[in-house]
């Protein structure tokens, strides 16, 4: 059933979002470096990489350069229009295309590159494979702010290492051994209050049972 709904809601979006997507497409295409989307590994069901898609935000060489695999808040990597494209998330909308040929799903753990994924424990990459990554999930929704937290750092690298991935593991095996229907409808229907309002408490009230947050991540 969740199937039907992934490719449903993605086929619907994508119609819905083409007068949207163009414009911003033509903008990409004349600024910037002139790229429009951006393939990046990630790992997928099973432990499969697939090719994940996204319109580009920021300087090709980027991986390789400043904070590497992690993005922080006025990364000097990010283009300018990139900026308006990461804080409304509308770089990430080409994964509906993912969702549509079977990469992924609307809802899920977030598809993580190679080098975060080989830093999870056996347990949660074992859990973890058993469902397709999502456009969003629970750890999207309660790190949706990462990288103006991860600003704040002097060692931002390490302290994603050590404190987020653990939490985020957590959160994704939390997903996985409570998935369902339900919790798949309400994790996009709290997604879309998130985004329309930012500073909504709603994760709070929606979701009971989550796993407790570390002492550092309070």
């Amino acid at each position: 059933m969740q199937r039907f709904f992934d490719v449903f809601f993605s086929v619907l979006a994508l119609i819905f979002l083409f007068p949207l997507l163009m414009p911003i497409i033509c903008i990409l295409k004349l600024t910037g470096e002139g790229e429009v989307f951006y393939i990046q590994e990630r790992v997928g069901q099973d432990g499969k990489v697939f090719g994940l898609l996204k319109l580009v935000t920021m300087l090709k060489n980027s991986p390789n350069i400043g904070a590497g695999d992690i993005t922080i808040r006025d990364d000097p990597r990010v283009l300018p229009f990139g900026k308006f494209l990461r804080k409304t998330k509308i770089n990430e909308l080409p994964q509906l295309w993912n969702i549509v040929i079977g990469n992924m799903s609307i809802v899920g753990p977030r598809p993580m590159i190679p080098n975060t994924y080989a830093n999870y424990s056996k347990r949660a990459q074992d859990r973890l494979n058993t469902v397709k990554p999502g456009l969003t999930g629970i750890g999207s929704i309660i790190f949706r702010d990462e990288e103006r937290f991860l600003a704040e750092l002097k060692e931002p690298m390490e302290f994603y290492k050590k404190n987020i991935i653990p939490y985020k593991s957590d959160l994704e095996i939390w997903f996985v051994e409570n998935n369902s229907l339900w919790l798949y409808l309400k994790l996009i229907v709290v997604t879309v209050w998130i985004v329309m309002f930012p500073q909504s408490k709603i994760v709070d009230t929606a979701f009971k049972g989550l796993p407790s947050k570390s002492e550092n991540l309070r």
